[in-house]
């Protein structure tokens, strides 16, 4: 039993770690940088306007065009400093004709569907811009998104940005995407601060256009892969919250799930893809934020989760599953309630009946279980580049 208890232990800590040791981990260290580190050189007050390219890599969005073109010309920057590229390859549904209507706006399309990356790579011939900003067809910029972007760009050493995902309230499942995402928006905005956040929101990042390259046309995760390939470089990843793209949660549960298994698939992949940065001694403290924010959520957290379940059965068995004096029987009971209250959560939430106590064992649980469903999937080698959408609310 006592390697079992070990065990127990050893993955405990990695689950508590990941989730949350990090972030207090984080929170101390960069008080610990204002206090003794070196002050940030002052922004200067010098106007910094460069041109800059709106990059959308769209399939069939034609029921947001119109929306998403009037809110790229209401953002604050200046308008001759702007283009708009669309590559629209493989779209059957008038997109690219209906975008040629609008002034202004460069659309390149293939009638052949390759993937988002493919038409990324395709589309990065014509930029020829020194700043590129990605987003995506069905989301909404903040008003200010362009300047806040460019603005951190002043810094040399910059060399992608990294903008917020955030999501419209309104149901459970935006209530947890929500959680979620202020949770990560905070542990991004400390990494920005300690170092440099670890991987863009594909929702909204910019790079510097020179520091860009093709990345493989099968990748899942062309945000994740892209901007760490800049840091790799010696660049930082900046970020701004208030640079931040809006879209709507998804429209349930199992839609969620669909999406966050492709995201492990993809999250799986680029740890294969970006294992140098697994080297502490070669990348130092990057590779010590990448493996606590992203990877270890994508293997050992995932992984500890069932361990601990099973470690946990057998100590709570030795020590007779009702005594309460006992601390892995009460560990014990814990985990059952919480998976209890996680399906139960998921069950209601498929009868659209709303229990706000449910919300964020469910979520949690939805997001482990799609790692598992994830890596199995990009085992088989089944995600495509071409993956169906998740339905939004």
């Amino acid at each position: 039993m006592q390697t079992i208890e070990v065990l127990f232990w050893i993955f405990l800590f990695i689950i508590f770690y990941a989730y949350l040791g990090y972030g207090i981990l984080l929170f101390v260290l960069i008080r610990l940088k204002r206090l003794f580190g070196k002050k940030a050189a002052e922004q200067t007050n010098e106007t910094y306007e460069p041109e800059v390219t709106l990059f959308v890599a769209a399939f069939n969005e034609k029921d947001f065009l119109a929306q998403k073109i009037e809110n790229s010309r209401s953002l604050d920057y200046p308008k001759e400093k702007v283009r708009q590229i669309w590559v629209t390859d493989g779209s059957n549904d008038g997109t690219p004709d209906l975008l040629k209507q609008y002034e202004g706006v460069e659309v390149y399309h293939k009638p052949e569907r390759a993937g988002k990356i493919a038409a990324m790579n395709r589309g990065m011939e014509f930029v020829k811009t020194p700043i590129v900003i990605f987003s995506d067809g069905n989301t909404m910029l903040g008003k200010e998104s362009i300047r806040r972007i460019v603005n951190l760009f002043k810094d040399p050493n910059v060399g992608c940005v990294s903008g917020e995902k955030r999501v419209a309230l309104t149901g459970s499942t935006a209530a947890t995407e929500g959680i979620y995402w202020k949770y990560e928006s905070t542990l991004k905005k400390w990494d920005a601060e300690l170092n440099t956040v670890v991987g863009a929101a594909g929702e909204l990042f910019a790079v510097r256009t020179e520091l860009h390259e093709p990345v493989e046309p099968d990748t899942l995760l062309d945000d994740f892969i892209i901007s760490l390939r800049i840091a790799e470089k010696g660049y930082k990843i900046q970020y701004d919250p208030e640079a931040y793209a809006l879209e709507n949660p998804s429209a349930n549960v199992r839609e969620e799930l669909k999406r966050k298994i492709r995201i492990s698939a993809g999250g799986i992949q680029s740890i294969v893809r970006l294992k140098e940065l697994l080297n502490p001694f070669k990348y130092g403290l990057l590779s010590f934020q990448y493996i606590s924010h992203r990877v270890l959520r994508w293997t050992l957290a995932p992984i500890g989760l069932l361990v601990i379940l099973v470690c946990n059965f057998f100590l709570a068995m030795q020590a007779g599953f009702f005594s309460w004096e006992n601390i892995y029987v009460w560990l014990f009971w814990g985990q059952v309630v919480f998976y209890i209250a996680a399906l139960t959560g998921w069950l209601l939430e498929d009868r659209n009946i709303k229990v706000k106590l449910l919300y964020i064992p469910f979520y949690f649980f939805i997001m482990n279980l799609a790692v598992y469903l994830g890596f199995f999937r990009y085992i088989k080698r089944q995600q495509s580049v071409n993956w169906e959408r998740a339905k939004r609310g």
